[in-house]
Order: structure tokens, then sequence, then C-alpha cells
């Protein structure tokens, strides 16, 4: 065929058939996120632009408030206050979940006998239901009668007991430790991924060189786990930003708001003021949070596979 001469016509039907192929079996995915995806976004977008009561089921009538939503949401008293408790509970819970995670992920890089039993053990937390999780914590976190206090009180480590669910300043710290707890599997589980990629050559090569374990750590483990790091880190801000039944069960928000999150200050607004409105428009300042994550998550994916 002469260069910059079309092709045959009877390549066209082929190329027709496997289009269409190609699209029909995307249809049914495309659908899918549309319907269970696509649309609540949207409804909830077009939602936190107007006054969305109760009575509004009922009449239709919802008018339009344009940004009078988030004005409200964002210049409320309690707005200052659930960011913060936002930003320490997602800090916390991250960095948390990580440092335990990685430390668990070096430990089971050397094989040694059920070392796959108790790698598999320890995905339990993972897999049971957050609601399960945080009734069983709540219960052993209870400060008259729960487990804990009752095992300070026997060791004579506390006479009283922590107010772990009751104190203002315990209380959050208490949802941080169960929400490490929650989060571990997952972390230890792509960190030892990512630790079982590093090529073991390199460390032979650096324990002839007289490297110790931390120099080895230091100059080989980190720099080539880094891109790992990155998509764990960004994926457990997304996770954590979103946590709502772990909080509702363990403490409900409480004591006096000390627990209360973006993600249950929605709640809040939605289903027991009833103002859906404004529940709708917090809603999108936490998709919106969560986004950036979610971009920086692909950012570093993308690194990830280029390295």
């Amino acid at each position: 065929m002469r260069s910059g001469s079309r092709p045959p016509t009877d390549r066209f039907p082929g190329r027709l058939r496997e289009r269409t192929a190609q699209w029909l079996f995307i249809a049914p995915a495309a659908a899918y996120l549309a319907l269970f995806f696509g649309y609540p976004l949207v409804a909830n977008l077009v939602m936190s632009f107007r006054r969305h009561t109760v009575t509004t089921f009922f009449t239709g009538d919802a008018p339009f408030v344009g940004l009078r939503n988030y004005a409200s949401v964002l210049s409320s008293d309690l707005f200052p206050g659930t960011l913060l408790t936002t930003a320490l509970f997602t800090v916390g819970s991250v960095l948390g979940q990580f440092a335990v995670g990685l430390a668990l992920a070096l430990f089971f890089r050397r094989r040694f006998p059920l070392g796959d039993v108790l790698r598999s053990l320890l995905l339990l937390p993972w897999l049971l239901p957050l609601v399960a999780s945080g009734a069983t914590w709540r219960w052993m976190l209870d400060p008259d009668s729960g487990v804990v206090n009752t095992a300070l009180r026997g060791l004579h480590l506390s006479s009283s007991g922590v107010p772990w669910l009751t104190g203002t300043s315990q209380a959050l710290v208490s949802v941080v430790l169960v929400n490490i707890w929650v989060g571990i599997p997952f972390n230890t589980a792509i960190l030892y991924g990512g630790l079982r990629d590093i090529p073991t050559h390199l460390y032979e090569a650096a324990e002839l060189d007289g490297a110790g374990p931390l120099a080895s750590f230091r100059h080989i483990t980190w720099p080539l786990l880094r891109p790992v790091v990155g998509v764990v880190l960004v994926l457990g801000a997304v996770y954590t930003l979103k946590v709502l039944d772990l909080v509702l069960v363990v403490t409900g928000g409480g004591p006096a708001g000390a627990t209360e999150t973006l993600a249950t200050r929605s709640y809040e607004l939605s289903f027991r003021q009833f103002d859906f409105g404004r529940g709708a428009a917090m809603s999108n300042l936490l998709v919106l949070l969560s986004l950036v994550f979610a971009l920086a998550y692909l950012r570093a994916g993308r690194r990830a596979r280029t390295f």
C-alpha cells in the first residue's frame, strides 16, 4: 500500500465490531458508577444549594439559597473545633498506623515458624465490621466496668481508672488508638509487599561492606520503599477523613463535641437536626478534602509505577 493511502474499507466493519464490543464491556461498569456514585454526588451537590428539610419530602419545596449553607457551616462556632479535631484524628491515626505497620512489616520480613499464620491473623481487625469493633472497644474502655480500667486497677497503676470515653482529652486519644488498631493490618500488608519487592542482593552487598541494620534501612530500605510509603499515607488519610461509624459507636462525637469530626458533624446536621442542606454542604467540604488527598494518591501511584 502506498504511503498516505487510506486503509481498505473492509477493515472498518471489523473495527466497528471491536469498538462496539469494548463499549459493551465497559457499559455495565460505567452505568454502575453513574448510578451509585455519580448521581449521589450530583444530588448532594444540588441539595447543598437549597434549604432542604424534612418538610421538603412532603411539599417538594426546597428554595434555592446559593452559598448560604456553606457560609452558615463555615461561620459556625463549632466549625474551627471540628476542623481541628478532624486534623488531629487524621494525623494521629495515619502516623500511628504507619509506624506500627512498618515495624510489623519489618518484623515479618524475617522468616520464622508460624510467621505466615501470624501475618494472616493480623488481618482480622481489618476484616471485622467497624460497628462490631467499635462496640467491643467501647465495652473495653468503659470507665466503670471496662477491662482496661479493671486491669489498671488490678496492677495498681490507677486507683480510680482513666476516663477513656468521658474525659474531653482522653476521648479523642481513645478513638485515635482504636482507629490505629483497625488500620494497622492494611498498612502492614501494603508495606510488607513493598519490602518483598526490594532485591535481597542489595542487603547482601551492604552486609559485605560492613553496613549495619540501621545503615541498610537508611540507604536501601527507605529510599526503595518511599513510593509505597507515599501511597500508604495518602490512602490512610483518605480513609481516616471519612471514618464515621467507628466514632459514632465509641463516643458518639462526645463528650462535649471533643471527638466530633467533619464526618460526624455532617451526620449530626443531616440525621439529627434534619437540616439536609447544611449537612450536604458539610459533606461536600469533606469530599473536597478527600479529593485533594485522592489527587495526591494518583500522583504518588504514578511515581511508584515509574519507579
